[in-house]
């Protein structure tokens, strides 16, 4: 329902923003431009967006299909399983929800959403098994929710097809960025629902695995921000993001092979959901373009960036992020709405524009936080969900502030 108090609230925004400035700006031209505008926001989420996209996501789908078949998932599942049973002490040791969460977040972290939501809402069903209080959300499926929101990613797929089909010079530039915001938003979430759960993060093998991870993210960023000259950190950017890319393609087909997968099979499943994809986000893309068109055209969305602006200007900041932040407020809401922002501003700015660097990063590094919630707990009739919402929109804040100052470090 939210989702649809939203969508009507654009339109009905829109018009009355419209209407006032007819009435007493004598704007007599305001109209015409929001009924011009949806006819072409309709046409670009269709001609523009969504059928270009269809080859990107076919080839990317199809790779990473090869991967699940040849059981990289399984192989991340094992890395990582030690310290997730640290992160969750409720659960007993060897029960089935452990490696349904990690079958979830190892395919949320390979890009591969179609795996990562049987796997999520088989994970909290069973960790529903073990829930004393059938109604109350348990401390394992709090943390589970807000690592989930957070939504750590290693490939930012969909956001670096949309860049291509938009004529990004080096769509993929912003895949070490989102890498770093996604890792600082989820380490706030697991930070912050450790200490309230009273976690023991001085555990050797949790402090490793935090510690480790940190350091690591902290040295990379420490080194390009001392050592590296603007142009030196997007020549790496771009270099490290492509061979990182290359290699999984073919680090997936070389395990394929050696597992004996047929792969050019796997690869063709794989696919055919590429276009099946593409087809299925025709209709929210038309709804949330022509709306945001609405909006823009009415000079609504232009009051709110300019109102951040004013905001931020006032408090010493430098403002030229602000037009991302529409993104960034709709993303907790809106998954397609985030998307559609985002698409919206970067065919306003300019796709290899800094804002159009800023939504890239911002939509690849979270995740959709009140749908995640209503959808997880929905699913297995939790109605108590405790501090969900706060935590999960607080990991949501950190991606944001870290996708805001990541994209000064990389490209401004």
């Amino acid at each position: 329902m939210a989702l649809t108090y939203i969508w009507s609230g654009f339109f009905i925004v829109g018009f009355l923003a419209a209407l006032a400035q007819w009435l007493f700006m004598g704007d007599t031209e305001v109209f015409k431009r929001i009924v011009d505008g949806t006819f072409d926001s309709a046409k670009v989420a269709v001609m523009e967006i969504a059928l270009p996209l269809a080859g990107v996501m076919t080839f990317w789908l199809g790779i990473l299909n090869i991967g699940e078949k040849a059981g990289t998932i399984n192989v991340i599942s094992r890395l990582i399983s030690p310290f997730f049973s640290r992160i969750f002490p409720s659960i007993p040791k060897d029960h089935p929800a452990t490696g349904h969460m990690v079958m979830n977040f190892s395919a949320n972290f390979l890009g591969l959403d179609n795996a990562a939501t049987p796997f999520g809402l088989k994970a909290m069903e069973s960790l529903q098994s073990i829930n004393p209080k059938k109604d109350e959300a348990s401390d394992a499926q709090l943390m589970f929710l807000v690592i989930q929101t957070a939504g750590l990613t290693l490939i930012p797929l969909s956001v670096i097809a949309q860049r291509a089909v938009l004529g990004a010079k080096d769509p993929s530039d912003i895949f070490i960025p989102t890498l770093i915001a996604t890792f600082f938003g989820t380490l706030v979430a697991v930070l912050a629902v450790s200490l309230k759960q009273r976690i023991n993060l001085l555990h050797p093998v949790v402090l490793g695995w935090l510690g480790g991870l940190t350091a690591a993210v902290v040295a990379l960023v420490w080194s390009m921000s001392t050592l590296m000259t603007r142009e030196q950190i997007t020549l790496f950017s771009k270099v490290a993001a492509n061979v990182i890319l290359l290699s999984i393609i073919i680090a997936f087909i070389a395990l394929g092979l050696r597992r004996k997968v047929n792969v050019y099979e796997a690869f063709i499943e794989g696919a055919k959901g590429g276009i099946q994809t593409s087809l299925l986000i025709i209709p929210y893309l038309v709804g949330m373009l022509v709306a945001i068109s609405v909006l823009r055209n009415s000079g609504v969305l232009g009051f709110i960036v300019q109102g951040f602006t004013w905001l931020f200007s006032a408090l010493g900041f430098n403002t030229d992020f602000t037009p991302a932040l529409p993104t960034a407020l709709m993303k907790s809401v809106s998954g397609s709405g985030a998307r559609a922002m985002m698409i919206d501003a970067m065919k306003t700015y300019g796709v290899d524009s800094f804002v159009g660097r800023v939504v890239s990063i911002l939509q690849g590094s979270s995740d959709t936080t009140l749908y995640v919630i209503a959808l997880y707990l929905g699913s297995v009739g939790i109605t108590k969900t405790r501090y969900a919402v706060p935590y999960g929109l607080l990991a949501d804040l950190a991606g944001v502030i870290a996708a805001i100052w990541v994209a000064y470090l990389f490209f401004h």
